[in-house]
C-alpha cells in the first residue's frame, strides 16, 4: 500500500510561506482505482509529485510499499543531453529492463521518427511529452500516477495514451489527479477530494463528484 501520515507542504515566497497541503492522510491500496478531484491550484500536482519521491513534504511521512511510477509525461524522467533512445536506455537499466526490447518499445510509442536519435533539448513541448509518456509506460510498476496526461497530444495519440493505460490498470493500481469530474468517472471507481489543503476520500464516486462540483 502507500500511507500518508499527516502529510504537510509550504512554499517559499516574497510574502512568507505558503502552505499547499495540510496534514493529510491516506491510504493507497493495491489494485484501487482512485481520483482525486481538485480546482485548478488546489495541490494536485503537488500531491502526486511527493507520492512519486519528486518533491519531499515540508513535514509528514509517505509510506510506499509498492513500486510507483513518476507522473505519466513527467518531463524530469529523462535526461535532455542525451537522445530519446540513449533515454530509453537508462531506464532499462535503472530497472532491469530488457534493454533492446525497452528502446523498441519507445520507440514505436513516442513515434518521434528520426528526432527518436536527437538529443532531447532539440525536442518540442509536445515531443517531449510523447517521449516522457512512452518511458513511463515501458516499466511495469505496480501504482501508475497520472496528472491529466491521458489527455496529451492530437487526437489519435491521445486516444492511444488512453487504451495503453486502460490496459495496465487490469493489473496495477492507479492514482489520477484532474480537475475533470468526466476524466475520473472514466478511470476510477472511487475517489477524493483536494480542497483548502486537504483531502477527503470517498468510496462512493458519484458522492465524490457530488461533493466535489459543490465546492
Amino acid at each position: 500500500m502507500i500511507r500518508l501520515r499527516n502529510l504537510h507542504k509550504s512554499y517559499k515566497t516574497h510574502l512568507g510561506p505558503r502552505p499547499v497541503l495540510r496534514g493529510i492522510d491516506a491510504v493507497f491500496r493495491p489494485g484501487e482505482k482512485v481520483g482525486i478531484l481538485g480546482r485548478n491550484g488546489a495541490g494536485k500536482t503537488t500531491l502526486l509529485r511527493l507520492i512519486a519521491g519528486v518533491e519531499h513534504p515540508t513535514s509528514g511521512a509517505i509510506d510506499r510499499q509498492m513500486s510507483v511510477s513518476w507522473p505519466l509525461g513527467f518531463a524530469g524522467a529523462m535526461h535532455y543531453s542525451i537522445t530519446g533512445a540513449d533515454n530509453a536506455r537508462f531506464i532499462a537499466r535503472i530497472y532491469d529492463k530488457p534493454i533492446q526490447e525497452t528502446v523498441d518499445f519507445v520507440e514505436d510509442f513516442s513515434e518521434l521518427g528520426e528526432y527518436f536519435r536527437l538529443p532531447v533539448r532539440t525536442y518540442s513541448s509536445g515531443m517531449i511529452m510523447r517521449l516522457g509518456f512512452a518511458l513511463s509506460l515501458a516499466v511495469d510498476f505496480e501504482c501508475y500516477l497520472v496528472d491529466e496526461v491521458i489527455a496529451v497530444g492530437d487526437t489519435r495519440f491521445g486516444e492511444r495514451c488512453r487504451k495503453a493505460l486502460a490496459e495496465r490498470q487490469e493489473r496495477s493500481a492507479l492514482l489520477l489527479v484532474s480537475h475533470q469530474a468526466e476524466t475520473v468517472r472514466n478511470f476510477c471507481t472511487t475517489a477524493a477530494v483536494l480542497n483548502d489543503g486537504r483531502l477527503t476520500r470517498y468510496d462512493d464516486l458519484d458522492e465524490a463528484i457530488a461533493v466535489y462540483q459543490a465546492v
